[in-house]
């Protein structure tokens, strides 16, 4: 009888990888941010971790089940990009913090796990 870590996990493994995956719409969003026509999109966290938690394993989000959206203006430019920095920078600064407070329980879940083992 083997540990299934995602079992032993639960939702912190789903929610490490959606962080990772959202970290890098962001930064593609930073990156172009002076792209002519660039339009800002971001993962709908809420949807793809209701639906992870359907049993439905495998990739995390997926831009086709609409996980993956657009992201509206504050200030539309005239170039068509629809990237505001304060606003990615925000957005970015936030999935860190939470990446990180995710990447916290999920240690203390393993460090419980290796006590178990331990018999502590």
């Amino acid at each position: 009888m083997g540990i299934h870590f995602d079992k032993a996990l639960g939702v912190h493994a789903d929610t490490l990888r959606m962080r990772a995956d959202r970290t890098k719409v962001l930064a593609s969003n930073l990156a172009n941010e002076s792209t002519p026509g660039y339009q800002a999109r971001d993962i709908d966290f809420a949807a793809t971790l209701q639906r992870n938690q359907g049993g439905d394993s495998g990739a995390v989000f997926d831009s086709e089940a609409g996980d993956l959206l657009y992201r509206v203006p504050n200030h539309p430019t005239q170039d068509g990009n629809t990237v505001e920095l304060g606003v990615e920078q925000a957005e970015f600064s936030q999935n860190v913090s939470d990446f990180q407070t995710s990447l916290t329980f999920a240690n203390m879940k393993l460090k419980g796990l290796a006590k178990a083992i331990a018999g502590q």
